[in-house]
């Protein structure tokens, strides 16, 4: 139990005036904090007020759970192919007293792949290389509805990723930018 207890850390954050905690674990990526991308994604989502949000790659879960507790009339999925991930996202969710949420496990949009959402998320796994980006990226209009869109927070590569999201959607538009992260958001029509 001592050893289990040394491994998970539970912290806390405050996005938008809402107070929320995350347990997290080692393995799992950002243990400990919020990472900076996933707070920079978190403060600038531009999030419907209802409808259906992936967070695709949820790690332990801030993005969706934030989303789903910022937007209660949003149906929130959350994906994960990390099941100690999903088990602490959906631990996350009871938490933060969000009901709105439910968790799949699965790579990329295969456990969702009939689903269309108004926006995906997602702080990608970029150690996993730029080609599952470019695919989470590529696939994404097949997953949105008419008027959804694609939010995704990037550290490097930056050209590359907006010509990704330029083929895609046929423009792409930086909603944020600080401390060598920026958040891109393309969709299927200009905001």
């Amino acid at each position: 139990m001592g050893l289990e207890k040394d491994l998970e850390r539970l912290i806390t954050v405050t996005i938008k005036d809402h107070y929320f905690r995350f347990q997290t674990s080692e393995g799992i990526f950002s243990k400990g904090h919020l990472d900076t991308g996933t707070r920079l994604l978190a403060e600038n989502m531009t999030l419907p007020e209802a409808g259906c949000v992936l967070d695709l790659g949820c790690g332990y879960g801030p993005l969706g759970i934030i989303a789903a507790k910022l937007k209660p009339k949003l149906d929130v999925v959350l994906t994960d192919n990390d099941s100690n991930a999903l088990r602490l996202a959906t631990l996350n969710g009871t938490l933060n007293h969000v009901e709105n949420v439910e968790f799949r496990l699965g790579s990329i949009y295969g456990p969702v792949n009939s689903m269309k959402f108004n926006l995906i998320i997602s702080n990608p796994p970029l150690s996993a290389g730029f080609s599952i980006v470019s695919e989470i990226i590529k696939q994404s209009p097949l997953h949105l509805n008419s008027a959804g869109a694609l939010e995704v927070v990037v550290r490097k590569g930056f050209n590359m990723y907006s010509r990704e999201f330029e083929s895609a959607f046929g423009f792409v538009e930086v909603l944020a930018r600080g401390s060598g992260y920026r958040v891109f958001h393309g969709g299927l029509t200009k905001t």
